[in-house]
């Protein structure tokens, strides 16, 4: 199994789209997570993150500049009790809400497919992180068109139990820049977590992400113990 830095991976290509880190601290105390947004069209770059409570949503961040608020505008984060769910899409919402219900994470899931932004039919990625007895397990998911066939969705979940400190995993909706967009392919990435705060890893992964491509990201450390919760947003646009 392949293992890279966070800086090797982040310099690997030009354009990820979203992505998503999910881990345990090196000291086995902390969950950690990572959401981040690239774009390349004015109306993807025109974002900010904002925080509402323990949740946090995306914004316009020229309001004037905002051509279509679809799939551009959701809660990326949301926190159903000892749950914090982190999505890059409004199907954030769907697990909240049916895992509320007692569903799954992943039968809330097969209720949505891949993005209806033709050609590039964006994958959906999703991650849950679950606290329970002193411990962290998660899971991540990537629905997917096959192979560009808009009449076809393809489902993956991958579910870590007891999760090895100071490891990461990371999913990403793209494989690089192109036209159409080439979907993420295979298992998310195992990535090293280094052993440093949590302003010392967002700018980590900030200053590694393409100057040209990023707007937003999000970093949270969860105490496994307590749950309490330190949150950070860094955006391009300020």
């Amino acid at each position: 199994m392949k293992i890279s830095t966070i800086k090797d991976e982040l310099n690997s290509l030009a354009y990820h789209g979203r992505g998503i880190i999910i881990g345990k601290s090196l000291d086995g105390k902390k969950a950690v997570t990572a959401y981040f947004i690239m774009g390349r069209s004015v109306n993807s770059r025109n974002r900010v993150f904002v925080a509402e409570g323990e949740a946090m949503r995306t914004k316009a961040f020229d309001e004037s500049k905002m051509v279509d608020p679809h799939l551009i505008i959701y809660y990326p984060v949301r926190v159903l009790g000892n749950k914090t769910i982190v999505t890059n899409g409004d199907q954030t919402d769907t697990i909240y809400e049916l895992m509320d219900k007692q569903m799954t994470f992943e039968q809330a899931l097969r209720t949505r497919e891949f993005e209806d932004d033709k050609p590039n039919f964006t994958p959906r990625i999703s991650g849950i992180i679950h606290r329970e007895n002193g411990d962290m397990n998660y899971a991540m998911s990537i629905l997917k068109s096959a192979e560009g066939d808009d009449a076809s969705c393809e489902r993956f979940t991958y579910a870590y139990s007891n999760p090895i400190a100071g490891k990461a995993k990371f999913i990403h909706t793209y494989n690089g820049d192109g036209d159409p967009l080439p979907s993420f392919e295979g298992e998310p990435k195992t990535l090293e977590l280094p052993d440093m705060d949590i302003d010392a890893l967002t700018d980590l992964i900030w200053k590694n992400l393409n100057e040209d491509n990023k707007v937003s990201l999000f970093v949270r450390y969860i105490d496994i113990a307590s749950g309490e919760a330190e949150t950070r947003i860094v955006n391009k646009n300020v």
